[in-house]
């Protein structure tokens, strides 16, 4: 049989390679701008320690020097994690990024005072400071929202106890990591070819995807048998975990651990509560889509592990990478021709890095610093999910490019709750590009299949996993402890609620939750079900409404973090502090479902 070596890097043509020398051009002058960085660094504590409030002047500076010391190192550390992600067997650039994160804790470090010293000051100092200095109105709502958290923050003695503490305290986490990542072993099934295979995190999701019954669940069970081995050890870290959740807002004087998690980005509770109950209204329709799994599948029992084998396979077809591109134009004609210019400059000026190489980091990333273009990481092979891909990461480039081109560096990122709607509604757009243009009946068929299991998993999946967490904290904050045949039971009810009856109960499934890794970093989950249910609501907003709506997206994607998410959404139309974003993405599943079911 005759394989296909992978490339070399330097085998792979120049025009499919991201330009990163735009970013940096000169290598040799990176370590002296490091130890600069370094140096200025170390001054700034000097320069401003005990007396960053003293005039209006001297805030507007050390504002001012702080965003110029991390912009700098920012852009150092960013260049060399993309120039390691072109080839992980170049130690050069792994060296340079660990460089960069000691000069990371140094400037942590000098910089510790700034919050517990500006909090020092009243409100009415520091406003009247930015009225009197023209340079800190630009500030005024960074500023104003650490003053909204000033009762949450400690003393300047308490904050670094804290931070002392944070490496012990965040030893769960780092305890299941080690255990899930290099402990636990999954054991060999029989393939579909006939082979002994060893089952491991990354081959598990495409052996549940196999056609091959068997495959699907002896890989199941061979990934929850193990999980069940080790769920009172995994049980005690989760357990310990929470608790550090909720004692830490307790401390911090947050009513409770999920109240403390959306404070940060000033999320209302409502946002998190509507999210849940209108997923629990819609259940039935979830019901209806597991049982029509059923009748597909042709089974007489349905189990938890024929639920990602897809239903439609997807028709022979081959999109090459520029095919890809004139695809994604097309779809995204909706958002208007200053979209389009602006990331048709982006192609040319060589954002993105298509195919892999030796070495090359896997999967696909947008990833950039203020001072770069928005660069894109694929691993492009000529397929129709490929074209997906792009879009989504195009989404997030685009979302940056737009940000810095209209936010000073101090609002130049992005919350997760609002970037994840800038990828999706892309995707939204290229999936209702698709439908409207194909009429061939099996490829609209696993379009929409697609469509559904992207629903499924995003929308409704993720909503099971926040409500667990939203139990699991609620417990330890009654004063219970979180065993492991209590979670276990928990998260067999919720499953079984969110699937119905037309799956069979299992011994394992239970044990899941000791599987997924996001429940270490409390209360974040629901951003991807919150995220992609405005994104529904805001591409239907554009293909409906047409320019208006798209100029409000296009306003919305130049704000940065200027202000709240909650309040940047409404800007594109959508009120995430409301239900009704929800019930719009739940009435186009229905919709989805109506069409799927009346082409079968």
């Amino acid at each position: 049989m005759n394989t296909k070596e992978l490339k070399t890097r330097d085998q792979i043509d120049n025009k499919y390679k991201w330009n990163i020398e735009a970013m940096i051009p000169d290598e040799s002058v990176i370590s002296g701008e490091l130890e600069t960085i370094k140096k200025e660094a170390e001054a700034y504590g000097e320069d401003f320690a005990g007396r960053l409030t003293e005039s209006a002047d001297t805030l507007l500076a050390a504002f001012q020097k702080r965003d110029d010391i991390w912009r700098r190192l920012e852009k150092i550390y960013v260049y060399a994690r993309m120039r390691r992600d072109e080839n992980n067997a170049e130690t050069k650039y792994q060296a340079m990024a660990d460089q960069c994160n000691s000069v990371i804790a140094a400037v942590s470090a000098s910089m510790a005072f700034f919050t517990p010293e500006l909090l020092s000051a009243s409100e009415e100092t520091i406003l009247a400071y930015i009225d009197a200095a023209p340079g800190l109105e630009i500030y005024r709502f960074a500023i104003c929202d650490t003053m909204r958290q000033k009762a949450h923050i400690l003393t300047q003695a308490e904050e670094n106890i804290l931070a002392q503490m944070s490496e012990i305290t965040g030893a769960t986490n780092d305890i299941f990591t080690m255990l899930n990542n290099a402990d636990i072993k999954f054991g060999t099934i029989i393939d579909e070819d006939g082979d002994e295979t060893e089952v491991t995190h990354g081959n598990f999701i495409k052996f549940m995807e196999s056609h091959d019954r068997d495959v699907r669940k002896n890989a199941y069970n061979a990934v929850y048998d193990a999980y069940k081995e080790l769920i009172n050890t995994i049980a005690s870290a989760y357990n310990y975990n929470t608790k550090t959740d909720v004692v830490s807002a307790r401390i911090r004087k947050y009513e409770s651990a999920r109240a403390a998690a959306l404070s940060g980005d000033n999320i209302p509770a409502e946002v998190y509560d509507n999210l849940v109950a209108e997923v629990h209204k819609n259940l039935p329709a979830m019901h209806r889509y597991v049982e029509l799994r059923k009748k597909l599948l042709g089974v007489d029992k349905l189990y938890m592990y024929d639920m990602y084998v897809p239903l439609i396979k997807l028709p022979e077809t081959s999109v090459s990478f520029e095919e890809g591109l004139d695809i994604m134009r097309d779809a995204l004609q909706p958002l208007g021709e200053e979209y389009l210019t602006k990331m048709n400059k982006g192609i040319e000026e060589g954002w993105i890095d298509v195919y892999e190489n030796k070495g090359k980091t896997s999967g696909a990333y947008s990833f950039g610093c203020y001072d770069s273009y928005p660069y894109i990481l694929l691993n492009y092979t000529d397929t129709l999910k490929d074209v997906f891909t792009i879009i989504h990461e195009m989404g997030h480039s685009m979302h940056s490019r737009y940000t810095r081109d209209e936010q000073p560096y101090i609002y130049g990122s992005h919350s997760i709750f609002t970037a994840e709607v800038a990828s999706t509604v892309n995707e939204s757009l290229l999936m209702q590009h698709l439908l409207r243009t194909e009429d061939e009946k099996e490829m609209r068929k696993y379009l929409l299949n697609m469509h559904l299991e992207e629903f499924r998993t995003t929308l409704f999946r993720q909503t099971m996993f926040a409500e667990f967490e939203d139990i699991t904290h609620k417990a330890i904050e009654s004063g219970e402890t979180l065993t492991a045949e209590w979670m276990c039971q928990q998260y067999e009810d919720l499953n079984a609620q969110y699937y119905g009856s037309a799956v069979e109960k299992d011994d394992v499934i239970r044990y899941e939750w000791a599987r997924i890794p996001h429940f270490y970093n409390a209360f974040y989950v629901y951003k991807y079900a919150t995220g992609y249910s405005a994104a529904t609501a805001i591409s239907k907003k554009i293909l409906t409404e047409g320019k208006p709506a798209a100029q409000d997206y296009i306003r919305f994607l130049k704000t940065g973090e200027s202000d709240h998410p909650i309040e940047l959404l409404k800007i594109a139309g959508v009120d995430m502090s409301s239900p009704l974003p929800v019930q719009q993405a739940m009435e186009t599943f229905n919709q989805l479902l109506d069409e799927f079911e009346s082409l079968l």
